[in-house]
């Protein structure tokens, strides 16, 4: 039987193209209101539409599964993101995604414009490739999608 060990996650997670993305910041970095431009801004790579799927907003439970990690929502706020101004709304979200990518937001003062890669951040044990994105600049979510595209190559 594969080792399972599960953590609670102060993190927003999403799937882009079926790859799970854990954004992780400090309360009130962003990640709730990147995750809802990501899920109602149309993203295109190559010309083709990427689909984005919420997982989970605030709170994930990360579980590792042998080498695997995978993100889901804890049953009390499944399909809840927090729409700062609007409340607390309910978005169609999907149970479970294999998470590929973790992304740290920061100031654009505080991101490499040449990042060596190579940069992860440990959960449960496992490293998960890490790439900083400044959540306040419109192309924040283009560059999320592009990350979580090229991860899938590595």
């Amino acid at each position: 039987m594969p080792d399972t060990t599960t953590a609670l996650v102060h993190a927003t997670a999403v799937a882009v193209a079926s790859r799970g993305v854990l954004i992780l910041g400090a309360s009130g970095a962003g990640k709730s209101d990147l995750a809802l431009r990501l899920l109602t801004t149309p993203l295109q790579h190559q010309g083709h539409p990427v689909d984005v799927q919420l997982v989970s907003d605030d709170q994930v439970t990360v579980e590792r599964m042998g080498a695997r990690l995978f993100a889901s929502p804890p049953p009390t706020i499944a399909g809840k993101l927090e729409v700062r101004g609007l409340g607390i709304l309910d978005f169609p979200f999907l149970a479970r995604a294999q998470l590929r990518l973790a992304v740290a937001l920061r100031g654009a003062d505080r991101i490499e414009r040449l990042p060596e890669p190579g940069e992860t951040h440990t959960i449960l044990g496992l490293d998960l490739p890490l790439v900083a994105i400044d959540g306040a600049k419109p192309g924040a979510p283009a560059r999320l999608m592009l990350a979580a595209l090229r991860s899938a190559k590595t």
